[in-house]
């Protein structure tokens, strides 16, 4: 029987039944951080299934400390917009060109915004922005006029959550260097965002399980009373 390493121990004493606050579980998440700064991740279980047009949730949150991480944003727009883009701090802005890259599999963005009337520019790329979650959405303030503020808002912290196959929905609240407030203000505001973006086909029970883990580390189990409207 192989050796447990030290971190494999702690783990294994964990109580897997155990439901903890959030404090609670950044509080043992530091405890068992790695050696390089670990993303702090939420998983939330949703009782609706995302097949059904009426129970998708997905949407778009500002989180106040920020994500920690570099966003990449590719922008279509043209004259004023191309430069308010680029000002704003967009990675990348274009039209034709920039479609052309796409194509050819430049696809290293986090984020592509487009102005409206480039949408029959980037419609051309469905097949290769949508399965990828990038493909521009007005309903996500993507497809948007004032494309100055939508990079603002991507290299800002705001973040998309949309709900997987399996009702859960995935999503980082920050880097495990953040302080327990900062990553206390994050998780209050993407779990408020999602309680609020409830569908209404969604029937019974709507958030059913909440955890939090980080990059290396367990998975925890949250008390469903950290969250308001649960």
């Amino acid at each position: 029987m192989a050796k447990q390493t030290k971190k494999q121990k702690l783990v294994a004493e964990l109580d897997s039944e155990k439901l903890y606050t959030v404090d609670e579980a950044i509080t043992t998440l530091r405890t068992h951080k790695a050696k390089f700064d670990e993303t702090v991740e939420l998983a939330i279980n949703l009782g609706v299934d995302p097949r059904h047009a009426d129970q998708m949730v997905r949407g778009m949150v500002s989180l106040p400390s920020g994500t920690g991480k570099d966003v990449k944003v590719a922008v279509f727009a043209r004259g004023d917009n191309a430069e308010k883009a680029t000002a704003a701090g967009a990675d990348k802005v274009g039209a034709e060109d920039l479609m052309e890259e796409m194509q050819n599999g430049n696809l290293d963005f986090d984020r592509v915004v487009a102005t409206p009337d480039m949408m029959g520019v980037v419609g051309r790329l469905g097949k290769i922005l949508g399965p990828k979650g990038l493909m521009p959405n007005p309903k996500l303030g993507t497809v948007t006029p004032n494309v100055e503020q939508a990079v603002k808002d991507a290299k800002g912290g705001q973040v998309e959550f949309r709900v997987e196959k399996m009702g859960i929905i995935h999503t980082g609240i920050g880097k495990l260097s953040f302080d327990d407030a900062a990553l206390k203000a994050n998780f209050e505001a993407l779990t408020q965002a999602v309680v609020k973006a409830k569908p209404s086909g969604a029937r019974g029970k709507y958030v059913q399980k909440i955890s939090l883990t980080s990059t290396m580390g367990p998975g925890l189990k949250l008390d469903l009373g950290e969250v308001e409207g649960a």
